[in-house]
């Protein structure tokens, strides 16, 4: 059985966006849409599965990761617009 770890990025309806590292993007979305863990995610209701990535290592997942966080905002929703021109919660045909 191969693995899977998926960089992904959360927004909210504000825009406030989360990057971050998962072996399930769908369990790890509905942790976020649940509010399961304190913190940021969570005092900014930032739920919305928006865009993500797999990988088959999960280094190469945390390099990109590292790689996303430091960009600007701008380029950061430049990447999700690509994927996701209209900012759809990719998750709501999973969860």
């Amino acid at each position: 059985m191969d693995k899977r770890y998926y960089l992904y990025i959360v927004a909210s309806v504000s825009g406030v966006l989360y990057t971050g590292v998962t072996n399930s993007v769908l369990r790890r979305t509905h942790q976020h849409k649940e509010k399961r863990n304190p913190g940021f995610t969570q005092k900014y209701n930032v739920d919305r599965l928006v865009y993500f990535e797999v990988f088959q290592d999960v280094r190469n997942a945390i390099r990109r990761e590292k790689q996303i966080k430091s960009w600007r905002r701008e380029k950061k929703v430049a990447l999700i617009e690509a994927m996701n021109p209209k900012w759809e919660d990719l998750s709501a045909k999973w969860l």
